[in-house]
């Protein structure tokens, strides 16, 4: 027991590498990879000799440090999913290749065009898709 408390984390590392080589999603084998963990540590808290005590309650801390405090009433936040959305709109629609196509044969021709087109394009973007609404 002691053995197995003491290289949790090679353990750890090693069984989150066999979840994603099985073909799990990377965000279910991050979170069943914690949680098994977890418990396994809970089990294994009296034999690890540290000054460490893990406790079921722990699992609390977190959506208590969400709802509780000042994470879900942080208007910044509100940028992550909205930029997201506006991501997938502009991909789906075709609208950033068909943007980056016109601006490439606008800039064409001069020395470098292809990096003059990807900097505007990025500047388009970045003021459509809220990206300096997030920033302010």
């Amino acid at each position: 027991m002691e053995f197995i408390a003491q290289n949790m984390a090679p353990i750890m590392f090693a069984s989150l590498i066999i979840f994603l080589l099985i073909g799990y999603p990377v965000a279910f084998s991050l979170a069943a990879n914690g949680l098994l963990f977890f418990f396994i540590g809970v089990l294994l808290s009296p034999y690890s000799g540290g000054s460490i005590n893990l406790a079921w309650p722990l699992l609390h801390a977190l959506p208590d440090n969400f709802y509780g405090s000042r994470v879900m009433s942080n208007d910044t936040l509100l940028a992550i999913p909205f930029f997201t959305f506006m991501g997938i709109v502009l991909e789906r629609s075709g609208m950033a290749e068909d943007l980056l196509d016109t601006i490439g044969q606008l800039f064409g021709p001069i020395r470098g065009g292809l990096a003059y087109a990807v900097i505007f394009v990025g500047a388009l973007l970045a003021a459509t898709t809220g990206v300096v609404a997030a920033s302010v």
